[in-house]
């Protein structure tokens, strides 16, 4: 009896320990959940709230209420085609039109060139902008919104100075692209030193240096400028060539002040290749049979431009069965010139049309007796047919003596820089800032 009222309390005993610890235990788990609860909100990061971005501004229009769409003017599109999408009417258009006369034509746009579309986010996607580029300088805003409005804006154009040099490895063409020049800066090389350098008979390891301008707009590179001065030296002989104007324009001269232009251009093709000389003994690859070939034929693409290489009255611009389309003009009582197997004329050349050196009139083309697109050029000096590169010819006049100071003073700094030039780079360096040209405006 004793030992079973023993195992009773032992019992009794055991469960009390085993309700006390658990009390215990639920006790202090609330207050432990609680702490990690509190640790938990103290120490958790705010969570991140993403900033809206901002709509774009473009051609100065902020557009957080419009759409914006891209394109470029397709061959035969006009401006009522291009907004009739954009629920604006022909009558819209016209009215535009009209605002437009002043400022910038609707008739000028033209294919090929950007434009840009700012409408509305409705569901009839109304245009308010549209907005066309007719260059790299310049764009027009015509405005759609109720008071129809047209706005030609010209951005700002910043003119650099820099400088390229090369050494000839194989043409002057190929080595100056090389080099970072553009075609363009090949050909304006090429006029200036024609008359001093045979550029079809340039050697490797001939060497050039040049200074020119650059124009850039919103850091893009838009164009090249003036060559404000070159250095080529041919066989180890350097001829320089520094610009210069003594009121009439500008010219080039070597450093004692000698023109290095003649009376007329050397060429009537921008830098080009010959593909026949002037012989009396050539065998004509129509007629088969050999005769004298009075002239310098120069290979080039069919619509080249060709150009007068002097100032003078156009004599004939016809056509005849040997010679195809021809031009040929009077430049004085001495020379005359002659231009032969065009495509077709340019504009306004015809007989009795005065013309200026270095003006466009006509193409390259295969008319007449010829085989393929070429010009064949003809020089007469006091009515006899001479060869064009051989002809003695009367130089531009140097520096006057009224200006030689000026001219010293600029000869000595251009030289200076050509110097420091290193032949070794390999692409254009910027020598120094130029004043922007043109600020932004609107008209």
């Amino acid at each position: 009896m004793f030992k079973r009222r023993q195992g009773i309390a032992l019992l009794i005993a055991l469960s009390l320990v085993i309700f006390i610890t658990a009390a215990a235990t639920f006790h202090f788990i609330p207050d432990q959940s609680a702490a990690a609860a509190q640790e938990a909100k103290v120490f958790q990061p705010a969570p991140v709230v993403a900033k809206p971005r901002l709509a774009p501004i473009v051609y100065g229009i902020p557009t957080d209420s419009l759409r914006i769409v891209e394109a470029v003017v397709q061959r035969g599109e006009n401006l009522s085609q291009l907004l009739a999408s954009y629920n604006i009417s022909p009558a819209t258009v016209y009215q535009l039109a009209q605002q437009a006369k002043k400022v910038f034509p609707v008739r000028r746009i033209a294919a090929h060139r950007p434009y840009t579309i700012l409408h509305a986010l409705d569901s009839a996607r109304t245009a308010r902008y549209f907005i066309y580029e007719p260059d790299q300088v310049s764009y027009v805003i015509y405005d759609l919104r109720d008071s129809l409005a047209v706005t030609l804006v010209e951005r700002k154009v910043e003119v650099l100075e820099r400088s390229l040099a090369g050494i000839i490895e194989n043409s002057l063409f190929e080595s100056m692209v090389a080099a970072g020049g553009s075609p363009q800066l090949v050909n304006t090389f090429a006029d200036i030193y024609a008359w001093r350098l045979d550029l079809n008979r340039i050697q490797p390891g001939d060497k050039f240096k040049l200074i020119y301008e650059e124009k850039v707009v919103e850091g893009q590179t838009i164009g090249f400028g003036a060559l404000k001065a070159a250095y080529f030296e041919h066989e180890g002989r350097p001829i320089y060539a520094i610009a210069f104007d003594q009121g009439t324009g500008t010219g080039y001269y070597d450093q004692e002040g000698k023109s290095l232009k003649k009376a007329f251009l050397r060429e009537p093709l921008e830098y080009s290749r010959i593909s026949s000389r002037y012989t009396m003994n050539r065998f004509h690859p129509v007629q088969k049979r050999y005769k004298p070939h009075l002239g310098t034929d120069f290979a080039a693409r069919a619509g080249t431009p060709i150009r007068t290489v002097g100032d003078g009255l156009v004599l004939e611009a016809r056509y005849s069965r040997g010679n195809g389309y021809y031009v040929k003009i009077k430049h004085n009582k001495t020379y005359t010139t002659q231009y032969l197997h065009m495509s077709r004329f340019a504009r306004a050349i015809r007989a009795g049309a005065r013309v200026k050196q270095g003006q466009t009139i006509g193409y390259v083309g295969s008319t007449g007796l010829a085989t393929g697109p070429h010009l064949c050029f003809r020089f007469w000096k006091n009515g006899r047919q001479v060869d064009a590169l051989r002809v003695k010819l009367p130089s531009a006049d140097p520096v006057s003596k009224q200006h030689m100071e000026a001219f010293t003073a600029l000869k000595e700094e251009t030289v200076s820089k050509l110097q420091a030039i290193d032949l070794r780079q390999a692409k254009p360096d910027l020598l120094a800032s130029g004043q922007t040209k043109a600020q932004e405006r609107k008209s």
